[in-house]
C-alpha cells in the first residue's frame, strides 16, 4: 500500500473563480465550506492528508503591475492556519498540513501555536515548511532582500532544532492531572531550553502542554541539495516534484542515503510524488481532455509567464518569449522550479508552456488504468505514495475521491481504513 494526498498549490485561495464545476463562486470565496466537502471526501477515499500551500505575498512582478495577481484571483490566499480546525472538525482521521515560514515565524510563536493546534485536532496537524524564496514576501515583514538560498535553509535548521527543543521543554510525565492531591503537573519535568544559536534565541519553556502527538508532524517540500538535506534531516514527509519514473527512483534513493548519514531511518521519513492525473471513462476521451488543457495553457501564455516572474521575481514580460531560455544558475529564487521550466524548453515560450510541475509522471486514462499505472511506479521508484496536484473544484475532488480511489483501493494499494488516531501514526502505519 502506499499513501495517498493532495497538495493544494493555491492553499486556502481562489481556484478557477467563476469556471464550471469550480466551487469557487462568490459565496466560496473566504468560505471554508468548500474545504470542508472536500476533507471529509478525501477522507472517505482514505487519503493520509490534505496540504495548504500558503504565500504572504501579492506578487506584481510582471508588468509591474497586481493585474497578473487579481483578474483571476489566483494568487489570493487567506491565511491556512485557522482553517485547520474546521477541516478536523468535520473529520475523524485525515491529517492537515499548513504551510509556515521559517523565514517569517519565530520558532517560539510556531511551536506554541502547532502545539495548541496538536490539542485542538486531537493529533491531526503538521506543518508545511518553506523558507520563502520571494523578495516581496521579505519586504512584507521588514527585511530589505532576499536571504541568500543556501542561508534559508542553515536559518530553517536552526528554526528546527528551536521548535523541537521547545516541544520538549515538557518531559512526557510531566502533566499529572492528579485531582485527589490537586496537582495539574510536576514542576520538576518542566524545563527552560536556554537556546543560543547563530540566528535564534530561546528561553522556553512553553505554557502550552505537549499534544497526542508531541511533535506533529513536519512536511517539507526541497528539490536542491540544500532542501534535500534539510528534508532528510527535519522532516516527516517530503513533497517532490520530480520528472520521470527514474529520477522518482533516485530521489528516493537520495533522501534515504542523506537519512541514513544523519542517523535516520528511511522509512521514517514518507516521500510523495505530484501527480495530476487525466481522467476520464476512456483512454480517447481522457486525452481529449489532456490536449484541451494544453491548448488553453499555450492560449495562456502570459499568465504562465507572469507565474514565472514569480518564482524568479523577475519580469520576464521585458524578454522575448521565443528567444532562448535565459541562464537563472545565480538566481535566489525556487531553485528547483527553475532548473525544471530550464529543462521544459529552448525558449521562454516553449519552457512555461511544457512546464508540468505537477506531475512526476503523466497519468491519462481510465480510473482503473490510471491505478494500476500508479501501483507499478511506485512498486519500481520505492516511494511512499502520491500527492494529488490539481485544483480544488468540485468535479476534480469528485473524480478522485469517487472515481480513482475505489480503484486504487480495489487493486489493494491504498488503505481500506484508518488503524490509528494520530496524524503520525497514520503516516508511520506503512
Amino acid at each position: 500500500m502506499f499513501h495517498m494526498g493532495w497538495f493544494m498549490g493555491t492553499g486556502f485561495g481562489v481556484y478557477n473563480w467563476n469556471q464550471r464545476w469550480s466551487g469557487n463562486v462568490s459565496q466560496d470565496v473566504g468560505n471554508p465550506q468548500l474545504f470542508v466537502d472536500m476533507a471529509t471526501s478525501l477522507e472517505r477515499a482514505g487519503f493520509s492528508y490534505m496540504m495548504l500551500e500558503d504565500s504572504s505575498v501579492l506578487p506584481n512582478v510582471h508588468r509591474g503591475t497586481f493585474e497578473s495577481s487579481v483578474k483571476n484571483g489566483g494568487t489570493i490566499r487567506f491565511d491556512p492556519v485557522p482553517l485547520i480546525p474546521f477541516l478536523t472538525a468535520a473529520t475523524k482521521n485525515i491529517g492537515i498540513v499548513a504551510t509556515i515560514s521559517t523565514s517569517f515565524y519565530h520558532p517560539f510563536m510556531a511551536a506554541r501555536l502547532f502545539s495548541t493546534l496538536d490539542h485542538v485536532t486531537n493529533g491531526r496537524v503538521g506543518m508545511n515548511l518553506v523558507t520563502s524564496s520571494n523578495k516581496s514576501a521579505m519586504q512584507n515583514y521588514g527585511l530589505k532582500d532576499l536571504i541568500p538560498h543556501d542561508e534559508r535553509y542553515a536559518r530553517a535548521n536552526e528554526w528546527v532544532d528551536v521548535v523541537k527543543a521547545l516541544w520538549d521543554s515538557w518531559d512526557e510525565d510531566a502533566v499529572l492531572l492528579d485531582e485527589v492531591n490537586g496537582v495539574f503537573a510536576d514542576h520538576t519535568k518542566v524545563h527552560t531550553v536556554d537556546f543560543e544559536g547563530k540566528y535564534y534565541r530561546s528561553r522556553g519553556p512553553l505554557n502550552t502542554i505537549p499534544g497526542p502527538q508531541r511533535h506533529p508532524v513536519i512536511c517539507q517540500a526541497g528539490g536542491s541539495d540544500a532542501g534535500r538535506e534539510f528534508g532528510a534531516r527535519n522532516a516527516d514527509t517530503i513533497i517532490a516534484a520530480v520528472k520521470g519514473v527514474e529520477e522518482m527512483k533516485s530521489y528516493r534513493d537520495d533522501v534515504s542515503a542523506r537519512m541514513i548519514a544523519l542517523g535516520r531511518d528511511p522509512k521514517d521519513v514518507k516521500v510523495l510524488f505530484l501527480i495530476s492525473p487525466v481522467l476520464a471513462d476512456s483512454k480517447a476521451e481522457a486525452e481529449e481532455k489532456n490536449a484541451a488543457m494544453l491548448k488553453a495553457s499555450a492560449e495562456n501564455i502570459d499568465a504562465q509567464v507572469a507565474g514565472f516572474s514569480y518564482f524568479t521575481s523577475t519580469d520576464w514580460s521585458k524578454y522575448d518569449y521565443d528567444e532562448p531560455f535565459p541562464d537563472l544558475s545565480k538566481n535566489e529564487g525556487h531553485q528547483s522550479t527553475m532548473n525544471d521550466f530550464a529543462r521544459s524548453g529552448a525558449t521562454i515560450r516553449e519552457a512555461v508552456t511544457n512546464h508540468r510541475t505537477q506531475e512526476s509522471v503523466p497519468l491519462i486514462g481510465t480510473p482503473e488504468s490510471i491505478a494500476t499505472e500508479m501501483g507499478e511506479y511506485m512498486d519500481y521508484a520505492g516511494g511512499d505514495g502520491f500527492l494529488i496536484a490539481k485544483p480544488v473544484t468540485r468535479q476534480n475532488i469528485t473524480e478522485i475521491a469517487d472515481g480513482l480511489a475505489p480503484a486504487l483501493r480495489k487493486q489493494g494499494l491504498i488503505r481500506p481504513s484508518y488503524e490509528h488516531s494520530t496524524f503520525r501514526d497514520n503516516l508511520l502505519a506503512y
